[in-house]
């Protein structure tokens, strides 16, 4: 928590404002009760009405008083708290924009979300009661002990004996809480990572009739996580009763002292029951401090969380310098290897090429080759673990990520398009896109013919994840935001696939004849998305098979004539 708390150093005054306020409220709140004996013992009691009208008027003042700087604080407790909690999610979102890939996936995107929703949302309201509630109920209860003694020394002394009882069972209770509230949190993390898989994968659950063992293993975790919190909420739970029947045995104990003191006249009936206020207010101060508690103990557990996220360092530094001019050879591999972290062996083994300025290459292999493994290393989405990944004859890790990534066009094996217009989206790829060069994109991406059919065209909406459109349309939208760019380096990560070949091999020839000086680089399992390009590398099982042209690879690659013959008659081959 004290590494979030630089986020609250714009809020220095109203930190200290909300907490003093808070402090004049309860000084306010403390002379109540002589006011109270006053009356009772100089007012009732000498049947004085002038007198008890003109004590009625000083509480209503000390009560109008009270109410403007508890007002008063709970706005800047409030600025404090929001002005805090918004600071620091834009620093944490921030933050996870610069993780790299291998951190997102160790972490998780179902963790991120929680630790940026849930979670800060406790931390706020957890630093909203701090700045509220915990200096003033310290204060009321000390202070009431404080001025018992001023009305009695011996009735004062069950205060001694009770406020030191009560702060046993309350931080007992808060430092059991801790440690269990952030089990609370783990738990929450699977159940909402069980349900964005659901969410996004319900079409395949349902094709492969999983809904009711889906509904069972969210079952079992929401289960855990019901019977966890129902747990921790019976305990802390506790904290309410014991501390009302402590007071209550104190109050009990003080009118017992106090009427024995009154018949011996060392006590009047107003000083007692000044003495059972004050034991009133250090119960609903106690309570208070109760429930803060538990709301601080969950604060600071959703804090650990998120300092958890913000103390994850990328491994992937941008400390590049050298912005390097158009080489002859666009892309090099130089005994390249990959190997994710926390996996057992390397998804990509002495992979050697170079790719000419200009060129098409196809790359192709079998269901997780690492063919995609392969083309994330150019934009530097993962780092090679051994050898070299050169752009433009400089080493990526020397270039600056910025510099790197707007050279390259790329389009993802799974199309994703946001919630906006077909405009919007395209602007992704280049900001100040004319009309005439999205239109331009669309027809290269063949996306021109069902946006035209759009009644609003360019502006038509699409739902997030573009629900609304099929997987071909998806995939030519995604190809024509990274065409809009007109990128040195295109690189088609098997963003075809749901494509027919027809228009499949109309966005070959588009991008072919319209490429200029473009390196583009194909991945795909389609022996004929590939089979024009100037060359194919073949890929099996993280390794080089073979690399060469269409015609080369049919005599010489057994991977290659495995896939392609795969596909197409053995005598089309021949």
């Amino acid at each position: 928590m004290k590494k979030l708390l630089v986020y609250l150093s714009d809020y220095k005054l109203e930190s200290i404002l909300g907490p003093l306020f808070k402090l004049l409220e309860a000084s306010f709140e403390l002379l109540v009760p002589l006011v109270m004996a006053a009356v009772i013992d100089n007012g009732i009691g000498q049947s004085n009405r002038g007198y008890i009208l003109w004590m009625c008027l000083l509480l209503v003042g000390l009560g109008i008083v009270g109410l403007v700087c508890s007002i008063t604080a709970q706005y800047f407790a409030a600025k404090a708290s929001v002005g805090f909690s918004t600071k620091l999610r834009h620093a944490l979102f921030a933050h996870v924009q610069k993780l790299s890939f291998s951190e997102t996936d160790t972490v998780g995107t179902s963790t991120l979300i929680t630790r940026m929703t849930s979670d800060l949302n406790q931390v706020q309201s957890g630093l909203n009661l701090a700045l509220r509630l915990f200096l003033r109920s310290p204060f009321v209860v000390f202070g009431a002990m404080i001025m018992a003694f001023t009305v009695d020394v011996k009735a004062a002394l069950i205060f001694v004996v009770t406020i030191p009882l009560l702060s046993l069972v309350v931080f007992g209770l808060m430092l059991w809480s801790i440690p269990m509230y952030q089990k609370v949190q783990a738990g929450l993390d699977r159940v909402l990572g069980i349900t964005r898989e659901n969410l996004t994968g319900v079409r395949v659950i349902r094709a492969f009739g999983k809904e009711q063992e889906e509904i069972r293993r969210f079952s079992e975790s929401n289960d855990a996580l019901s019977r966890l919190q129902l747990f921790v909420g019976r305990v802390s739970a506790l904290m309410n009763p014991v501390t009302y029947i402590i007071v209550n045995l104190a109050i009990i104990a003080v009118i017992w002292v106090g009427g024995l003191q009154v018949d011996t006249g060392v006590l009047t009936q107003g000083e007692v029951i000044a003495l059972v206020n004050y034991m009133s207010q250090i119960l609903v101060e106690l309570i208070k401090l109760a429930n803060l508690i538990i709301t601080v103990t969950k604060a600071l557990a959703c804090a650990r969380r998120i300092s958890a996220v913000m103390e994850t360092q990328s491994s992937m530094e941008d400390n590049g310098t050298t912005v390097p001019a158009q080489a002859e050879e666009a892309i090099v591999f130089d005994h390249v290897s990959l190997t994710y972290k926390g996996a057992g062996a390397e998804s990509l083994s002495d992979i050697s090429f170079t790719v000419r300025r200009g060129e098409t290459v196809g790359i192709i292999g079998g269901t997780g080759s690492g063919k995609s493994s392969l083309v994330h290393l150019i934009p530097r989405f993962y780092d090679a673990t051994a050898g070299r990944v050169l752009v433009d004859g400089v080493d990526v890790k020397e270039q600056p990520l910025s510099s790197l990534r707007s050279r390259i066009g790329i389009v993802m094996q799974k199309a994703v398009l946001f919630k906006g217009s077909i405009r919007e989206n395209l602007r992704w790829g280049k900001q100040d896109a004319t009309e005439e060069e999205m239109l331009h994109a669309l027809d290269l991406s063949q996306a021109r013919e069902f946006v035209d059919q759009k009644p609003r065209g360019l502006d038509e909406r699409i739902e997030q994840g573009g629900k609304n459109l099929s997987g071909g349309q998806r995939q030519r939208l995604t190809i024509a935001r990274a065409l809009i760019r007109n990128p040195e380096i295109l690189i088609l990560d098997d963003s075809a696939s749901a494509l027919d070949f027809a228009t499949d091999a109309r966005l070959r020839k588009a991008i072919r004849e319209n490429a200029g000086g473009t390196t583009v680089l194909i991945v795909s399992q389609r022996a004929s998305t590939v089979q024009h390009a100037d060359k194919i590398i073949v890929l099996d099982d993280g390794e080089m098979a073979g690399i060469g042209s269409h015609e080369e690879l049919l005599e010489s690659c057994p991977v290659y004539q495995e896939i392609y013959y795969s596909q197409f008659p053995k005598e089309v081959g021949v």
